[in-house]
């Protein structure tokens, strides 16, 4: 199957029970040690979500998990599919994102968006504003860390973050790519345009894929930004099996969620991919549902990765 541009794959391992694998807390650091040392030679990127709990479920907290990959796995971009703004002081998190870009030597892809679920924010302690707020926030706190990672010292006042002679040693060099995610029409998409090197749009189907691109070429055209800079990432969750019956039964319900998941073999796979990258996407950050079992890794390794080289 051949493609007129690079497509890339990355692997989104569990940070915990986020509801879609089998998760031991007793035995899951091995079962992800295990995971990721397949995933690391295989995939060009691990991709780390940022959720503090999941109802009175085992999670871990994205920042910390990442600099446990980063550590033990040396080859793979790490990315974050995305902090949210409101968890991290932008002041400090442009610090922290700059040292692992350092500690990494420059593997670091800087996932970032407004923030969305509110039982989160609520049970942690954090304002919820309204969404416009929120995305104001994002805005607000990217210029921040641009102006921490690029002044030295840096003086930045805005609406909701401010900092004055303050220094971010060492800088990120080379400034880690910065992706957005979300498709909110009037606001966020707006941010995208303006600010970011990719954009992670969520898992819809092609119609809405195709009319919030649509929306964001306007966007960048409103500011005089050719789209075309601009990586356009895809979130897939996969049920992935031989038997493409059998795995429609194993995903049940979640194939019929706002942003179903994928099931099937992997001759439907290939389709499902090859449909998105004729919609313009040019990454994949894929979550496999068999984990702590990695048969279905596997099978995506041998019979659809090949197909994308």
């Amino acid at each position: 199957m051949a493609t007129r541009r690079r497509i890339e794959f990355g692997y989104n391992p569990p940070t915990g029970d986020r509801n879609l694998e089998k998760i031991v807390p007793e035995t899951f650091l091995a079962d992800l040690q295990h995971t990721l040392d397949i995933a690391s030679r295989c995939f060009s990127s691990i991709w780390i979500s940022d959720h503090h709990m999941t109802g009175d479920r085992f999670r871990l907290e994205c920042w910390s998990q990442l600099m446990w990959v980063a550590a033990r796995f040396p080859r793979p971009m790490l990315g974050t599919c995305v902090m949210s703004n409101s968890y991290r002081h932008p002041p400090l998190l442009a610090k922290m994102a700059a040292s692992l870009q350092t500690l990494s030597q420059g593997r670091f892809i800087f996932g970032y968006g407004a923030g969305w679920l509110e039982e989160e924010y609520r049970a942690y302690g954090y304002e919820f504003p309204s969404a416009r707020t929120r995305i104001a926030q994002l805005d607000d706190g990217i210029r921040v860390i641009k102006a921490l990672w690029t002044e030295s010292p840096a003086t930045y006042n805005g609406p909701y973050y401010q900092v004055n002679d303050a220094y971010c040693e060492p800088r990120p060099a080379p400034l880690p790519p910065l992706m957005i995610a979300g498709d909110g029409e009037k606001y966020l998409l707006r941010v995208v345009a303006e600010h970011a090197d990719w954009w992670l749009t969520y898992g819809r189907r092609a119609e809405e894929i195709r009319h919030k691109t649509a929306v964001l070429e306007q966007h960048c055209r409103d500011i005089g930004r050719d789209p075309s800079t601009i990586k356009r990432a895809y979130p897939l969750v996969t049920y992935l099996k031989r038997d493409r019956a059998e795995a429609k039964r194993w995903a049940g319900a979640s194939l019929e969620r706002e942003m179903p998941a994928f099931a099937g073999d992997p001759a439907m796979l290939r389709d499902r991919i090859q449909e998105l990258v004729d919609l313009g996407i040019d990454q994949f950050q894929i979550a496999f549902a068999g984990f702590p079992d990695t048969d279905d890794m596997k099978l995506f390794v041998d019979e659809v990765l090949p197909s994308f080289e």
